[in-house]
């Protein structure tokens, strides 16, 4: 083992979309109502593999949830409040072993910016980070895994990969990555340790 490659999006920083619309609509239920019908994790997927969310919002035909949707990129950092603070320690641990550490990350390129803004580690805790919507590829494509390998000078067995979708997981596995599920910060302790990598 070479290299472990983190998702970012819940393992290293927490996201949730609720924040960004909680000043106009008031109530957590009254928000999920909107992420339902303006089809909101799904749009936002589509920007992170490419598409501005100035196209996504035109398409909502309703000009209330249009105009309020067309904020998220502004709002964008109170989307991801906080640090997952015993994942980066992991993190620096594996550094310390020696191994390489690098990003795949589902994020828009008109976030990014605004995620690194947050958190400034995003920045510079990455050898290679390869962010879907800067690519035009989505996790779980065999090609966005192919991108980092390409980048890192690494073979697909060379690398570890870490994410909190086991759909992501899965593709990456299909693609001759080794792989763990994320779910909590000790879990994946517990799994690296059981790898011999902590």
């Amino acid at each position: 083992m070479k290299a472990i490659v983190f998702d970012i999006g819940n393992v290293l920083i927490r996201w949730e979309p609720h924040p960004a619309f909680l000043p106009d609509l008031g109530s957590r239920d009254a928000v999920e109502d909107f992420l339902t019908r303006t089809d909101f994790m799904a749009r936002n997927l589509r920007a992170d593999g490419g598409e501005s969310f100035a196209a996504l919002a035109a398409e909502i035909a309703d000009p209330a949830d249009r105009a309020l949707f067309a904020t998220y990129v502004d709002r964008y950092a109170a989307t991801v409040p906080e640090a997952i603070e015993g994942t980066w320690a992991l993190m620096d641990r594996l550094r310390a072993r020696g191994l390489a550490i690098h990003a795949i990350t589902n994020w828009s390129a008109e976030t990014w910016p605004a995620g690194i803004a947050a958190h400034p580690r995003l920045g510079y805790a990455f050898d290679v980070t390869v962010v879907s919507g800067q690519e035009g590829i989505l996790k779980p494509e065999a090609r966005i895994y192919a991108r980092l390998c390409d980048r890192a000078g690494l073979e697909p067995g060379d690398c570890l990969f870490i994410d909190d979708s086991l759909k992501n997981v899965e593709g990456a596995r299909a693609f001759g990555m080794q792989a763990e599920h994320f779910t909590t910060p000790e879990a994946l302790e517990a799994a690296l340790t059981a790898r011999g990598l902590l």
